[in-house]
């Protein structure tokens, strides 16, 4: 097939840019004609481009003129979109509806129904929006913390709502997790097109047999929703010693409170994260909200790592409690405490669990497992 790829890059890389990319190669490997069409948040730099992106947040011609010159160069028989806000906009899928082009768009976060896109505020889940109107989002200032910017997200949701544009321009939507799908479901999405597929890793390998595993390893962006303070607050009671690799808004906070056992390692690349990884006794993932499909989890997996996760959301999908890893209640700092106290107390359980984990990341999140499942949707889309 000729698959058109677009994307709205962010300007800090994050999990949905690897998904892009990783998708995009997966397509080519695989003998696919791929085209990338990226468009990137660090070109909003002056107030008049933060002005002129706001302004365009429903519909932005360029983005639907670049949209339209890929289909006119390219003439792809698909487009796959992962991220369209805000450069793209919904605007894109007008276009390809103009031109009869099937359309699949990865649903990562639920930008589409929430101004902030992570239904959580104040430190807690929010879902005003989805019970009432997204006026809350603008009364909350839910995105980026402006009153201006979250009236355009607000804007965005409620004009593409009302035209139709989630039912009738998109041929089919991937959520990442069943959870996901039922509340976009629950929120006007055709539930005859919301296919569920994962994201996926290449095989970094089994780790070495002979490594000694030792203490806890946080990995991800260090911001509230994380819920890296509840580590930290862990830690300090409970005295386990616990390795942080990422920066984020909460770094020097929770480096200025962090006890002794905590150790922060900043940014790394990935190399060394799967290193850390595989000398791990386990990953944990203490989220507050309600997460997409964390890329760390299945590294985990692939290093014969447990999870040691919240009961929230899509997470408890992923990681299944006593199988894979062991959940713990959001937010509850003796529950995560006790939880990860348990496995570091247990060789024989956290072997068992990381064995699991690597078979079970075998079985669902290698390349060729979602090469399968990702055809399977694009052939669904173009014979609607």
């Amino acid at each position: 097939m000729k698959i058109l790829i677009a994307h709205n890059r962010y300007q800090q890389l994050g999990g949905e840019d690897v998904v892009f990319e990783n998708e995009s190669r997966l397509l080519a490997l695989a003998g696919h004609q791929v085209k990338k069409l990226i468009v990137a948040n660090d070109q909003i730099k002056s107030i008049f481009d933060k002005v002129e992106a706001t302004l365009r947040t429903v519909d932005n011609p360029l983005g639907a003129a670049a949209i339209h010159e890929a289909i006119i160069g390219f003439t792809p028989d698909i487009i796959h979109v992962h991220n369209f806000f805000p450069l793209l906009s919904p605007a894109i899928y007008q276009v390809c509806r103009e031109r009869d082009i099937a359309v699949v768009q990865t649903l990562h976060n639920f930008r589409p129904i929430c101004s902030g896109s992570q239904l959580f505020r104040n430190g807690e889940i929010c879902t005003l929006c989805l019970r009432g109107s997204s006026i809350w989002g603008v009364l909350h200032r839910c995105y980026r913390d402006s009153f201006v910017a979250s009236a355009a997200a607000a804007r965005m949701i409620t004009v593409h709502k009302r035209r139709g544009t989630w039912s009738n321009s998109v041929s089919r939507y991937i959520a990442l997790t069943n959870f996901a799908r039922n509340i976009f479901i629950e929120n006007g999405f055709p539930s005859d097109r919301v296919d569920v597929k994962p994201n996926f890793l290449e095989d970094p390998g089994p780790p070495s047999p002979s490594v000694n595993r030792t203490g806890i390893l946080f990995v991800g962006r260090l911001s509230q929703e994380k819920g890296v303070q509840i580590l930290v607050e862990a830690a300090r009671q409970f005295g386990f010693p616990v390795r942080i690799a990422g920066t984020g808004p909460q770094m020097e906070t929770l480096r200025q409170g962090a006890p002794s056992v905590v150790t922060f390692l900043g940014p790394i690349q990935r190399e060394m994260v799967i290193a850390e990884m595989c000398r791990a006794v386990a990953v944990v993932l203490p989220s507050m909200w309600y997460e997409g499909f964390p890329m760390v989890i299945i590294e985990a997996f692939a290093c014969a790592t447990p999870v040691i996760a919240s009961d929230l959301g899509g997470i408890s999908e992923i990681v299944e409690d006593g199988k894979t890893g062991l959940l713990a209640a959001s937010g509850d700092t003796m529950a995560l405490g006790k939880q990860i106290t348990r496995l570091l107390a247990d060789q024989v359980l956290s072997r068992r669990l990381g064995e699991a984990a690597r078979r079970t990341f075998l079985k669902k999140y290698t390349p060729d497992v979602n090469l399968k499942s990702l055809e399977s949707i694009y052939a669904k889309a173009v014979s609607k």
